[in-house]
């Protein structure tokens, strides 16, 4: 008997291992074939990534007031608090966590074109979502920490036009880089309320080139190139809070509020810069006119909030229902790129979303969550005018089925498919996208204290 916990618990730390390294190699695999390819990512920070939980990402995003211990809700690290705790029926002496695993990855077709113009471009790409792990440090208070991706920076721009009385002309843009966020929390609950904080190090490359060129018949001209890479990084922190009324004494009803905020960050910058004229043959760049390496800079990240609500409720055969909305304000106006003012500015996103999960006892149907919710609002980017946006999502959590009766295993693979729109035909440029997130959600109480007579 004393040899069933020890191997138990390498049958865990296996699956742990086995998990993170199938994970890791499919976002390897996503960023070896990335084919991301957005003019709108040339501004700010780039494109901005999913900032939830795919949980959260199926219903419109909603997540400001959103707490479950099946889940790690790291927009809010006040829902860390949530974390399931093992008591001793008598004694109710904590003898066990539930530990998760949460990690995810995101497919995106993205389709752009201009107004009025039938013809169009369509890219597709596979990246790396989150990956996070959540363990509850005792009854109302737990213990978060993880990676994420915030932005990406992914085009290639080429454009041939006539200068008057002179030549044709053929311009090149070329960009690459993002940003990402490893973070490590904690949230505690005192009563019905809850706050949490999360600490990380936000850090980013931005990478950007022009290529530029005359066409003649009669003269050979040298061809321009302007290139920049400028690396930035600094401590990043967001804080949130959450208080939740119970509307029966069974506790299974209720509503909860809740808030996150982060600071305008100051991010610490280094440039290196090249100005010079090439040929287009081996020996590459031929003249260099001006170049500058390691110049020290900032880079402005600008400060966030949202206010959400959720009501939910529960019956006895473990039937649940959420529904929820968020308000988000971004002040994007005060970002700065080595001092300069990009085209962007502050936006405010309204989501709205729900998840019912009929019930856990007739058939699987019956036990799957399903999700949907939509948003709407302005996207921060503002190159050819204020760009309009909005999107609806739906999502499945379907759990995996656990045949072994020596462990309190919870394993559910969630399904998020989310259609964005952004501009319209007053924008030079529409953009469509379809992504599809999936994620694995893996759960299992450890650290049991097991007794033997």
């Amino acid at each position: 008997m004393p040899l069933v916990p020890s191997i138990m618990l390498k049958r865990k730390k296996t699956l742990l291992i086995r998990t993170v390294l199938t994970l890791v190699s499919l976002a390897t695999i996503g960023a070896l074939s990335a084919q991301n390819n957005s003019p709108y990512s040339r501004y700010g920070v780039g494109d901005q990534t999913p900032s939830t939980h795919i949980v959260n990402r199926a219903m419109g995003g909603v997540a400001t007031a959103d707490a479950d211990f099946l889940h790690i809700n790291f927009s809010n690290p006040a829902s860390y608090s949530a974390f399931q705790v093992g008591t001793e029926a008598r004694s109710k002496k904590i003898i066990s966590g539930r530990v998760l695993l949460d990690a995810g990855i995101n497919f995106e077709s993205r389709t752009l074109r201009e107004p009025n113009n039938p013809l169009k471009f369509t890219a597709t790409d596979l990246y790396f979502s989150y990956v996070q792990i959540g363990i509850p440090l005792r009854k109302g208070w737990g213990l978060s920490f993880g990676l994420r991706p915030l932005s990406r920076i992914g085009y290639k721009i080429d454009q041939n036009k006539r200068i008057n009385n002179i030549d044709s002309s053929i311009a090149e843009y070329e960009g690459s880089g993002g940003t990402y966020l490893p973070t490590i929390g904690t949230g505690f609950a005192i009563k019905n309320f809850s706050a949490g904080v999360n600490i990380g190090y936000l850090f980013g490359r931005r990478e950007t080139s022009t290529a530029f060129g005359l066409v003649n018949d009669t003269v050979q001209y040298y061809d321009a190139t302007y290139r920049t890479s400028t690396s930035f990084g600094s401590l990043y922190a967001n804080a949130g809070l959450q208080y939740t009324v119970f509307l029966d004494k069974e506790k299974r009803d209720y509503l909860r509020l809740g808030a996150t905020g982060s600071m305008k960050q100051t991010l610490k910058a280094t440039q290196d810069q090249t100005i010079g004229t090439f040929i287009v043959d081996p020996t590459g760049i031929v003249d260099t006119v001006y170049s500058v390496k390691g110049n020290r800079g900032e880079v402005i990240y600008p400060a966030s909030y949202s206010f959400g609500v959720m009501a939910g409720g529960s019956n006895a055969r473990n039937g649940a229902w959420q529904l929820g909305a968020d308000v988000i304000h971004t002040a994007w106006s005060d970002f700065r790129f080595y001092g300069a003012k990009d085209a962007v500015e502050s936006n405010t996103q309204i989501r709205v979303g729900g998840s019912l999960r009929p019930d856990l006892g007739r058939n699987y149907f019956s036990a799957v969550t399903y999700r949907a919710g939509f948003y709407a609002g302005s996207d921060y980017i503002t190159a050819g005018g204020k760009l309009p946006a909005w999107g609806a999502s739906v999502g499945f959590g379907l759990p995996i089925a656990n045949y072994s009766r020596l462990s309190q295993q919870y394993t559910v693979v969630n399904l998020a498919l989310e259609y964005n729109k952004r501009g319209n035909n007053d924008n030079p440029l529409k953009e469509n996208m379809f992504r599809l997130s999936v994620g694995l959600n893996f759960s299992d109480f450890w650290f049991n204290k097991r007794k033997y007579d």
